[in-house]
């Protein structure tokens, strides 16, 4: 096809085709468990290489999947240019506006390293190699979201290519409508080159991960429960159940809490009551450690995952959450949200009135696996509080925008979509017409 051999001569960046040695590996996404079909892999140099692209496809009537490195990808890509913002990682600190202007592959990790000198800090999640702007686009959940919301709500500009082509710069005042799709929409209505974030200040903290054997579940979960009843939004702490293999079952709470290590200590008291841990790996820290609290992996790899947003934590559903083992599931999470989370937000979400996040994690290692990793994720999915919405940024490859944004929401974005991209040119992980 003539409009994907011309490629390399629309942009500056590499270009990978079928057959090309590195094509295989550059159309990889994040997830090793989700196939992911395009007709070339395109990485844009700069901003002026994604308006070039942009051109060539519109009038090529190909379509732009866009990922930094592949972070929330479904496999909703075939006969679509993948396109590769990595290399767009500029970043510059404002120390004295308390803002940064970061390029669309700058990870959180970067950011954070970055801020921590000046004793700012971003919102960052638990991953340190998800890139910034992936997540603002899905709205963001952050360690600090419960003192200062939505990792969107934190974004004051936007530099876009829209589906004309063309450069903008997107804030509040001189475009409110794309502004508003982008701050949590995903990314169906224009390709983000960078963005500009608000820093907030950081001078101390204090976190880390206590790990026990899961033995002592019932009265850690009974700690977290009381902690998390009480927690200023400052504080912020989830819990654990863990089973990786070749090990035993174990539980741990991680906690993070933006004040002095005195303070933090008094609120997390109730974990100094249960049996010995295993290890106990709470300590002042620097915002940019942020990533060593729950440890993820760094490299891709397969994985299988399934959130759901909790109505409550009480008596029968923590029985119900401890009633068996979690296998073949290796991780269930419990995040205590609130807070600023759950207050006034001018994004696609709105607030977010759950108090807790559940996120249930296997690896799909065989057909029979899988099927017993979703299983048992439905499970828990069936028999807890759940209110059946969920963040953007923890949809699945199965889900749409339609199991995270209201419907009034989706109303609003899938109108933008028709205006802003007529010719559905920008194909997101979860586009919003599915």
């Amino acid at each position: 096809m003539k409009a994907l051999t011309t490629l390399r001569s629309v942009v500056r960046g590499p270009v990978h085709l079928p057959g090309d040695p590195g094509f295989e590996a550059a159309r990889r996404p994040w997830n090793l468990a989700v196939e992911q079909p395009v007709a070339a892999v395109v990485e844009a140099a700069d901003a002026d290489d994604v308006a070039a692209l942009v051109r060539h496809a519109r009038s090529t009537g190909l379509g732009i999947a866009t990922q930094p490195n592949g972070h929330g990808a479904t496999g909703r890509t075939e006969g679509t240019i993948l396109l590769r913002t990595a290399r767009l990682d500029t970043l510059r600190i404002d120390a004295a506006a308390g803002r940064a202007h970061i390029g669309a592959g700058v990870p959180s990790g970067r950011l954070q390293a970055a801020a921590a000198p000046y004793g700012l800090t971003g919102l960052p999640g638990s991953s340190p190699v998800v890139s910034v702007a992936g997540v603002a686009l899905g709205g963001g959940l952050s360690w600090f979201g419960r003192a200062y919301g939505w990792v969107a709500d934190g974004v004051t500009a936007f530099d876009v290519v829209d589906a004309d082509g063309r450069q903008r710069h997107v804030t509040a005042g001189t475009d409110p409508e794309l502004f508003w799709a982008l701050r949590g929409g995903g990314g169906d209505f224009a390709v983000v080159t960078a963005l500009e974030l608000a820093l907030h200040r950081a001078p101390h903290l204090y976190g880390g991960r206590v790990l026990w054997a899961a033995e002592h579940a019932p009265d850690v979960l009974d700690a977290y429960r009381r902690i998390t009843a009480a927690a200023p939004d400052e504080l912020t702490v989830w819990l654990d159940l863990l089973h990786f293999p070749g090990a035993d079952p174990m539980i741990a709470v991680d906690a993070t809490y933006l004040g002095d290590t005195i303070r933090a200590r008094a609120l997390l008291s109730p974990l100094d009551e249960l049996p010995r841990p295993l290890s106990d790996g709470r300590r002042t820290m620097s915002v940019a450690e942020l990533g060593t609290i729950t440890a993820e992996p760094t490299d891709p790899g397969a994985g299988m995952s399934r959130a759901e947003l909790l109505t409550g934590l009480d008596d029968v559903a923590a029985k119900t959450l401890l009633a068996d083992p979690i296998a073949p599931l290796l991780s269930v999470q419990i995040r205590h949200l609130g807070g600023a989370l759950a207050g006034p937000s001018d994004s696609p979400h709105g607030p977010l009135t759950e108090p807790y996040a559940l996120y249930l994690f296997g690896i799909p290692s065989d057909p029979a696996t899988a099927r017993a990793v979703a299983d048992r994720q439905r499970a828990f999915a069936d028999t807890l509080p759940v209110s059946g919405r969920k963040p953007v940024t923890f949809l699945n490859p199965a889900e749409t925008m339609a199991d995270a944004v209201p419907p009034a929401a989706l109303t609003r974005l899938r109108a933008i979509k028709h205006r802003r991209d007529p010719h559905n040119v920008f194909r997101s992980n979860f586009p919003v017409l599915l």
